[in-house]
């Protein structure tokens, strides 16, 4: 590693660490234990763990479960990029250090696809036009709520619209991930 490089990246480091210690302060000041937004943030993490617990299809949890974790995995990545970006911001957040707001990602969002996807799957509807319900519902009524709330901001040009693509790239991606799965498992059976 050459020493302009070397510079380049501990400057970024540097920026980087900086940037963490700031976040640290502004959510102790602001976005802590002391104020209703996190306790909304836990709610938003806790209780759709709870309905999960007791709605999921046990004899489906394996199969749910692995498109939920998909979801999750997805939801996050465009949730880090847009954040990243400055798309958009969570003012309140239950760890300072992410980009994301960890309850939605790891809990409200997964669980809510999990169970309309098993809801499709037990009365045979379609799935594509279920999940573009859900993704405008969370773009055009959750987000704006959640806008005028302050907890959360969009920037730069994104739209509603913008997280109307983001919710369904993730029902798109994580159904076909699991589509894939589930074929390869049908293949072993046969075998």
């Amino acid at each position: 590693m050459g020493n302009h490089q070397k510079e380049l990246l501990d400057t970024i480091q540097s920026l980087q660490l900086e940037h963490t210690k700031a976040w640290l302060h502004y959510w102790l000041t602001y976005s802590s234990f002391h104020t209703w937004q996190f306790w909304l943030n836990i709610g938003f993490l806790i209780l759709p763990l709870i309905l999960l617990y007791f709605a999921i299809d046990r004899k489906k949890a394996f199969f749910l479960g692995f498109y939920g974790y998909s979801t999750h995995v997805w939801y996050v990545y465009i949730d880090a990029f847009g954040a990243s970006q400055g798309y958009w911001l969570f003012p309140y957040k239950l760890i300072p250090f992410l980009p994301v707001s960890f309850a939605l990602d790891v809990s409200l969002a997964p669980v809510s696809y999990m169970l309309i996807y098993q809801w499709v799957l037990k009365h045979k509807k379609n799935y594509y036009l279920y999940m573009a319900l859900y993704s405008a519902f969370m773009s055009f009524i959750f987000k704006p709520i959640m806008v005028a709330a302050e907890l959360f901001q969009l920037n730069r040009g994104a739209s509603y619209l913008t997280l109307f693509i983001g919710y369904f790239s993730v029902a798109l991606i994580a159904k076909w991930i699991t589509n894939v799965f589930i074929h390869l498992k049908k293949t072993t059976e046969n075998i």
